[in-house]
């Protein structure tokens, strides 16, 4: 079936190799690539999602909490390399995906990304948001009013106040978005000073920190489970590893900007690897420090140091260092911007990718005459991602962007089995060892966190992907590269058939979840179950609208 027809990697490295007024220009090396990953891994992950997966869920074992994910990400990181140096061209684990496992997969994987980088970009802005009120607190003795800098699904447990939207957040995206669309070059530039200085100031937090860390904190590391799963105990450690991947998700945007490196062969296993492994060592450091100088407890969703937990740490617990709380709020809120601008920069090039194969309107894969950026693509993402940084709270928009990233590795993972049987003698100047152990177990670790992640986010991911089915059957059908009018009908058949499957399935797992409190959720409307029925009435809409177009194309 024309679904699942592949692009040629004949085809893929030909685009790769192309130049001219449409094409993207090849300024970064293997020191920026590196420094690429590092800018994009260094952010959110660390200075956020280590406190809310400790307090929340792992406790001081959010440090083996980063070490499952770690695991994770080596084991697909190696198999980001083999694509990356084999297939240099922009588009990431969509375009591999589309080499490998056909057109469809290729556009779950696509619809999926967004989820990875778009909502990536969302979380850290918010983030930004956070940490910036916390700057204006300890240098200009006010804050900004909590309407003002919080969506509106959050309200202020003291005063009772709720969020309008995040105007911070907005102000950051807007900012960064028209950097990328002035050049990559100097996006890149901009981003390497911004990763020396975050660097530095991490690791200086961790040097003075270790002299006040208290040794009763780390006294139990797991803490024992709550009777809830996901709840501490090491349900919560693996619950903490799938928050806490977030923080990972710069590895992979080097391989965005593949059509973009000076001698990418060398370049992807130096930016991929290279980051991956510092930053790993990093994060264990950092967590060890951060749960030692405060009690976990403090960093929980009710806790005083919620936000922005490591100048709560600083000014609350490092005695004679609150200076260092306004200056570690500066490098972060430096380090959050850089993490921002790699994660538009890997989207915009997913949809520019995207874009030139049909999937996507071609305003996406329009680059601009000056600049040669996709100046187009990147407004139409300042839209999407200002939309979620704006008014949907960032632990949602986090835990969203895990599991879709975790579930873009298991592709990958797959992808490179698939790759090696259909195209053994393609020459790869980075292999992956021991295939297909390597992959398998790639595979596996990402799925145990995938699984720990719970039942909203499955749902969530779930939702999204059959709203990618929506767009596929409106637009992508039709226009796609690969389309073929003779066989239109049965491939809007069958992926109508894979909607009304994946309808059931969500239908399934919302009722399975709640099954003992139907009767109650039926009977009665409770704002707090809001997503029970948010999440039905979306299913049983496309259960509806699934049913009719595949009836509809054939022809009843």
């Amino acid at each position: 079936m024309s679904l699942f027809l592949k692009k040629s990697l004949d085809k893929l490295l030909a685009e790769a190799q192309e130049s001219g007024e449409h094409t993207l220009k090849r300024t970064l090396g293997s020191g920026a690539l590196l420094a690429l990953g590092i800018g994009a891994i260094i952010g959110a992950g660390i200075f956020v999602r280590t406190a809310a997966a400790a307090g929340n869920h792992a406790g001081p074992g959010v440090m083996i909490s980063y070490i499952i994910a770690g695991i994770g990400c080596a084991f697909a990181g190696l198999c980001y390399v083999e694509f990356a140096s084999m297939i240099p061209i922009a588009g990431s684990a969509y375009t591999y995906s589309y080499a490998t496992m056909g057109e469809l997969i290729a556009w779950i994987i696509g619809w999926d990304l967004i989820l990875e980088y778009a909502l990536g970009a969302a979380c850290v802005a918010i983030a930004w948001s956070e940490y910036l009120n916390k700057l204006c607190e300890h240098y200009f003795g006010f804050t900004i009013p909590y309407q003002f800098c919080h969506s509106p699904f959050q309200a202020d447990l003291a005063s009772g106040m709720h969020g309008i939207m995040n105007i911070p957040a907005l102000l950051i995206l807007g900012i960064l978005t028209l950097i990328l669309i002035r050049g990559t070059k100097e996006s890149a530039n901009l981003n390497s000073v911004i990763v020396i200085i975050k660097v530095v100031i991490v690791l200086i937090f961790i040097a003075l920190g270790w002299h006040f860390i208290v040794p009763a904190n780390h006294a139990i590391i797991i803490p024992p489970n709550t009777g809830e799963s996901g709840m501490f105990g090491w349900s919560g450690v693996l619950r903490g590893a799938g928050i806490v991947f977030f923080a990972y998700v710069g590895f992979d945007a080097v391989s965005t900007a593949a059509q973009e490196a000076k001698n990418p062969q060398k370049g992807m296993p130096i930016g991929i690897l290279g980051s991956l492994a510092f930053c790993t060592v990093l994060y264990i450091l950092f967590s060890y420090v951060l749960t030692g100088i405060a009690n976990y407890k403090e960093f929980s969703v009710t806790g005083p140091g919620h936000e922005a937990a490591v100048a709560y740490a600083i000014s609350h617990y490092m005695v004679g260092y609150e200076w260092f709380a306004g200056l570690i709020t500066i490098a972060i809120l430096a380090g959050f911007s850089s993490v921002i601008l790699v994660m538009l920069l890997g989207q915009s090039r997913v949809f520019y990718s995207m874009a030139k194969d049909g999937l996507l309107p071609k305003s996406f894969s329009e680059v601009h005459p000056k600049f040669k950026t996709p100046a187009k693509a990147n407004m139409w993402l300042f839209l999407l991602v200002g939309a979620f940084a704006a008014f949907i709270p960032g632990d949602i928009v986090g835990d969203m962007c895990s599991i879709g990233t975790l579930f873009a590795f298991i592709l990958v993972s797959a992808g490179v089995i698939i790759m090696r049987k259909s195209n053994p003698d393609t020459p790869r100047p980075f292999r992956v060892p021991l295939v297909p152990l390597i992959p398998i177990l790639g595979i596996a670790v990402c799925g145990f966190m995938v699984f720990g992640l719970g039942w909203e986010n499955w749902s969530r991911l779930v939702a999204w992907l059959l709203i990618g089915f929506d767009l596929y059957l409106i637009y992508s059908l039709k226009n796609s590269i690969l389309a073929n009018p003779a066989t239109e009908g049965k491939k809007g058949r069958f992926i109508s058939l894979i909607g009304l499957a994946t309808s059931v399935l969500l239908l399934l797992m919302t009722c399975m979840h709640y099954a003992k409190d139907l009767d109650i959720l039926c009977s009665s409307f409770n704002k707090d179950e809001a997503f029970f029925y948010f999440v039905m009435v979306f299913s049983v809409l496309h259960l509806i609208g699934f049913g009719i177009s595949y009836f509809k194309k054939r022809g009843v």
